[in-house]
């Protein structure tokens, strides 16, 4: 179990835009938890996509087939984990 788990109906915060942010399309069998392992290396990060994406589906970890997708860049983890915990009152 780790610390978003432990939240009882969190809070996911804007993400702002940034030029570091990746941009990719979608193909067959793509999720937001397998993003993130591949991006993050870590699946439990799957709101961060999700988040950065408000354009999309909130009701699944599936976005639609071939829609782009704007991943955070991993640099930026530290301070959406910190928007995150304000937003959650973790800190």
């Amino acid at each position: 179990m780790n610390r978003y788990s432990k939240i009882q109906n969190p809070k996911y915060p804007q993400i702002p835009l940034d030029p570091s942010d990746i941009y990719l399309y979608t193909s067959q069998g793509d999720r937001y938890d397998t993003l993130a392992t591949t991006v993050y290396g870590d699946s439990s990060l799957w709101w961060v996509i999700s988040a950065a994406n408000p354009n999309l589906d909130k009701d699944s970890l599936i976005p639609p087939l071939g829609s782009q997708v704007r991943v955070p860049d991993s640099s930026r983890m530290n301070e959406i984990l910190l928007l995150f915990d304000k937003l959650n009152k973790v800190i």
